[in-house]
């Protein structure tokens, strides 16, 4: 990789600069964790004052409404922004991160056209319907029927931790459409209405408090056929898409995020005498190179799928997003473990910003794929060691 910015990056760089600098002072502030359509508001605004600068779907390409941007200028842009303060994707976090790259890479030109200017604009948020109840790191075991009827499928089912169910307009959705094949083979990717008659959310309240999980009920619910990604039953290999978008780039912003707060970890350690301790001196050293090398597999991971699309393939990451997913999940586990020893007595008040990151982090190990699940991806698709059984 050449990490050498051009002068028509510089430039961009810049650019950004000015406006965040310019926009942000002006922004409202961010609604409480708890109430959810405040949130979507807030985010569906910061979204649609992006897509309104022409930094919306910057690096996605422009057959898909995006800027067509390079590499460079996207990781730039995640750098530029998370260093500025800026809010993040939040309610967004699906659709523009792997449900809308999913959909440019495998969609028709009428589901773009459909889908993609809504998840580019902040009109419409959607949430992930793939886990269930006996089907989580085994998700190729989803029960879930859609039943061809026609011109749409009816489907019956359940959906566990579907992400912003809550405030979701629609769900990149996981069904089984052919019960007597292979399990990995019978399986389909829908783009379900969540205001569908049939769907049924109850939200989930989470360790922190907060509800961005719900179960989703799917009672003989109607979706057209034309919803469907993909062809009928090829459902599995749209998912490895999404999936790859989902561990391999969609944790970018976040990856800077812990940079800074590793920084005000030290800071603070200064402040309230805890930067004495040679121990916890290591320890934030360690996750300094940690994090520095994270960002570098961000960039080889987002370089590697940009070539890849330029190669005529779907632009999504391949294997090494395993890689990436297994350490960041830990890493960030390891940061906010010494956020509490940072911040002593005060890490057991839930309302402090560290300790309701801490709790959010548990889930991270087992969100996206489970540790135990990278691991196996990477032995068998990057160390070629033979499937387990």
């Amino acid at each position: 990789m050449d990490l050498t910015l051009t002068k028509e990056e510089e430039v961009f760089r810049d650019r950004l600069r000015t406006w965040l600098q310019d926009t942000l002072p002006r922004l409202p502030p961010e609604p409480p964790a708890d109430d959810w359509p405040a949130r979507r508001a807030h985010d569906c605004a910061w979204q649609r004052a992006l897509h309104d600068a022409g930094y919306a779907g910057l690096h996605w390409p422009a057959h898909a409404g995006g800027q067509g941007a390079t590499p460079t200028e996207y990781l730039i842009f995640i750098e530029e922004t998370e260093r500025a303060g800026a809010p993040y994707v939040g309610a967004n976090f699906v659709g523009l991160l792997h449900a809308g790259p999913t959909i440019a890479a495998e969609g028709t030109a009428a589901q773009r056209a459909r889908w993609l200017p809504p998840i580019l604009r902040g009109d419409e948020i959607w949430c992930q319907g793939f886990s269930e109840p006996e089907a989580g790191s085994d998700l190729a075991s989803l029960r879930t029927r859609a039943v061809r009827d026609g011109d749409s499928y009816i489907v019956t089912g359940s959906k566990i931790w579907t992400s912003h169910a809550e405030v979701a307009d629609w769900c990149e959705l996981l069904v089984r459409t052919d019960p007597a094949a292979p399990r990995h083979r019978g399986i389909s990717w829908l783009a379900l209405p969540m205001n569908a008659p049939g769907v049924t959310v109850r939200p989930l309240r989470t360790l922190a408090g907060t509800t961005e999980f719900a179960e989703v009920f799917l009672d003989e619910v109607r979706v057209p056929v034309t919803h469907r990604v993909g062809p009928e039953n090829d459902g599995w290999r749209v998912t490895m898409v999404t999936l790859s978008y989902e561990r391999g780039t969609a944790f970018a912003g976040e990856v800077v995020a812990c940079r800074r707060t590793l920084t005000r970890l030290a800071r603070t350690a200064r402040a309230n005498g805890r930067w004495d301790d040679p121990v916890l001196r290591r320890r934030l050293g360690r996750l300094h190179a940690e994090f520095t090398a994270l960002w570098r597999l961000v960039q080889w991971n987002t370089c590697e799928a940009a070539h890849a699309a330029r190669a005529g393939g779907d632009g999504a990451p391949g294997a090494g997003a395993s890689v990436f997913k297994l350490r960041y999940s830990q890493a960030r586990q390891e940061l906010y473990e010494a956020a509490a020893e940072v911040l002593g007595p005060e890490s057991l008040d839930t309302r402090h910003e560290w300790t309701a990151q801490r709790l959010s982090s548990l889930s991270y190990t087992i969100a996206a794929g489970t540790s135990q699940i990278q691991r196996n991806i990477i032995a068998e698709r990057i160390l070629g060691l033979p499937r387990g059984r």
